[in-house]
């Protein structure tokens, strides 16, 4: 079974958004926007790479699931 690159970017970019949402809730600190400023142009990019990253794998799960 071959997994595509883009399923691969898309989980890749989910442990990173998983691990800032894992570090905003323990302990109330935001790795992106301490990174790229807050609400900056290139922390909205990250957040919507995230969200996109998150619909990508959604969509193409049931692919790779079987």
């Amino acid at each position: 079974m071959s997994i595509s690159k883009v399923f691969v970017l898309s989980l890749i970019i989910l442990v990173i958004g998983g691990l800032n949402w894992g570090l905003v809730g323990l302990f109330n600190f935001d790795l992106v926007a301490t990174l790229l400023g807050q609400m900056s142009v290139l922390s909205r990019i990250v957040y919507v790479a995230v969200g996109i990253s998150a619909v990508t794998a959604l969509i193409t799960m049931p692919k790779h699931n079987k």
